[in-house]
């Protein structure tokens, strides 16, 4: 009996998109609901090119390099340069919570997201796979489709830029999960997942 191509993405998917929604939650700050939309239009782009997509070398390393294209591309778009999104509704006092907040269980995750939301989407990105993915410089660089020195002068570039926002050592926070206590969002990222 031969897998049509309908149901080895639907395999995949079930298989891979909690991973893509943690990175992609993590590659929007946090914001749950950016992260459920650029997973639907990274699983859509693959499923157009699967083909393609299931003979490359990595098909996990394909699909992180569509999760970042298609955030980049979002982030281009004209109304997202216009739109301020906030974390509370002004007519409500408290934080919005939902879903996929992390609000509530211990603030540095806060924190930490909101740092990373304020970084650039390549060099944000750039911090997500080197430290919460745990990918080389190598293994980024493909993924972004960029040199090894682009990697390496974003990331030293995003860690100044966190390092002022939370006032700590975050190289060495980020390497221990210090800065990022693990959180239903950011437990599964811990540790290398392929």
């Amino acid at each position: 009996m031969t897998v049509t191509r309908d149901e080895e993405f639907g395999d995949y998917v079930r298989q891979r998109r909690a991973v893509l929604l943690r990175t992609a939650t993590l590659l929007t700050g946090g914001d749950a609901h950016r992260a459920e939309d650029l997973v639907q239009t990274t699983l859509t782009r693959l499923y157009l090119v699967w083909p393609r997509t299931r003979a490359a070398d990595d098909v996990h390393a394909y699909a992180r390099r569509a999760l970042v294209n298609a955030l980049v591309d979002e982030e281009r778009r004209p109304w997202r340069r216009r739109e301020h999104l906030r974390a509370q509704l002004p007519e409500h006092s408290g934080q919005l919570e939902g879903p996929g907040s992390t609000t509530g269980d211990d603030p540095r995750t806060d924190d930490v997201l909101r740092a990373l939301q304020e970084l650039p989407a390549r060099m944000r990105a750039v911090v997500v796979f080197r430290y919460f993915h745990d990918l080389s410089v190598a293994e980024t660089a493909r993924a972004m489709t960029c040199s090894q020195g682009t990697v390496k002068s974003q990331t030293a570039r995003a860690l100044d830029k966190l390092r002022r926002q939370l006032g700590t050592d975050l190289e060495t926070d980020l390497e221990t999960g210090e800065a990022c206590p693990p959180t239903p969002v950011l437990d599964p990222l811990t540790s290398r997942s392929h």
